[in-house]
């Protein structure tokens, strides 16, 4: 078979040449509920608690409506159940507002049984810690349902599934694959931090020891300069010189740092955090100095540009000039 590349990058699923973005999830994943019984049976019977006659069940896309404005998805069969389900991109909760606003829209349904459905890459424990409420001031339940379980019900409604069936699913889970880590994978930036040798506040082990002893790192969930959404790559800088790069495997998000790092203290901050879990070290074969980069400073630098230049900073201008 032909290989198919979509703006330089192979394409394995159908649901990839939709996009990313969160109308295309919300958009592949009615795609899939509408085609797959046993993964919509699956998914509103975790969300509502019962089976439905998935023949009278009527998905929606994007329904616009001019008090409530416009729903991700929502799935009913006019009588029994009726869910709206809101998605997000990311680690991201919807917000009161919006809720409550969705809560308006289920009581004007005639189902018996009405419910929000919640839809990130959020866990559970996350979910349960930051939703606004789990039951809207008019007592619509909220519930929420992570992008990991949503791939690991269409994994299941596999088995039961006829042929064209699993091959839709599979497509799905693919797409779902690259939904749950959001990284650009064709993406070889690099951001290069400064890994201080003092502890954080609290801390009994130092940033360098943190990145070697668990091959993580943590960092504000943006803002100030920092990345909004995770990068491929993530570069560490101490002692004058490049040490060392690292392919980012996986993140969660938290406002706890001792639920990945045991050394850290046990209290809630404000503001979420990325707490990147990190490949094996891509150590330069030659010394790589920060040159002219202030004492904490971040940058950007294509990944072989930190291979071959002899400073950091002129990997960074080398990766500005051929970004133009």
């Amino acid at each position: 078979m032909a290989t198919l590349e979509s703006y330089g990058r192979e394409v394995h699923s159908i649901f990839q040449l939709l996009g990313e973005k969160e109308n295309d999830i919300t958009l592949s994943m009615s795609w899939a509920l509408t085609k797959c019984p046993e993964f919509l049976k699956a998914v509103v019977q975790y969300i509502c608690g019962l089976v439905p006659d998935t023949d009278a069940i009527t998905v929606m896309n994007q329904k616009y409506d001019a008090d409530t404005g416009i729903t991700d998805i929502e799935v009913t069969d006019h009588r029994t159940f009726h869910i709206i389900f809101e998605a997000k991109r990311g680690w991201l909760l919807p917000g009161e507002e919006q809720l409550t606003k969705y809560s308006v829209r289920l009581a004007a349904s005639t189902a018996a049984v009405k419910q929000i459905a919640t839809l990130s890459e959020c866990t559970q424990a996350y979910a349960g810690a930051y939703l606004p409420f789990t039951v809207a001031p008019n007592g619509v339940p909220i519930r929420h349902l992570s992008y990991r379980e949503v791939y690991q019900m269409a994994l299941d409604s596999r088995a039961a599934s006829n042929h064209e069936q699993k091959h839709l699913l599979a497509e799905f889970c693919d797409y779902l694959r690259e939904v749950m880590t959001m990284q650009k994978k064709d993406s070889n930036m690099v951001y290069v931090v400064a890994l201080g040798t003092q502890k954080p506040n609290g801390c009994d082990i130092t940033w360098i020891d943190i990145v070697q002893k668990y091959s993580k790192y943590f960092c504000p969930a943006g803002g100030n300069g920092w990345p909004k959404e995770p990068p491929n790559y993530i570069a560490f800088r101490y002692y004058g010189q490049l040490q060392s790069i690292h392919h980012i495997e996986g993140y969660t998000v938290s406002r706890n740092m001792h639920d990945e790092i045991p050394e850290m203290p046990d209290e809630v901050w404000e503001n979420d955090c990325y707490i990147y879990k990190l490949g094996p070290a891509i150590v330069p074969g030659k010394t790589v100095k920060t040159g002219k980069i202030f004492r904490n400073g971040r940058v950007w630098a294509m990944l072989d540009t930190l291979l071959t230049c002899d400073t950091i900073s002129e990997a960074r201008d080398l990766t500005q000039e051929r970004l133009g």
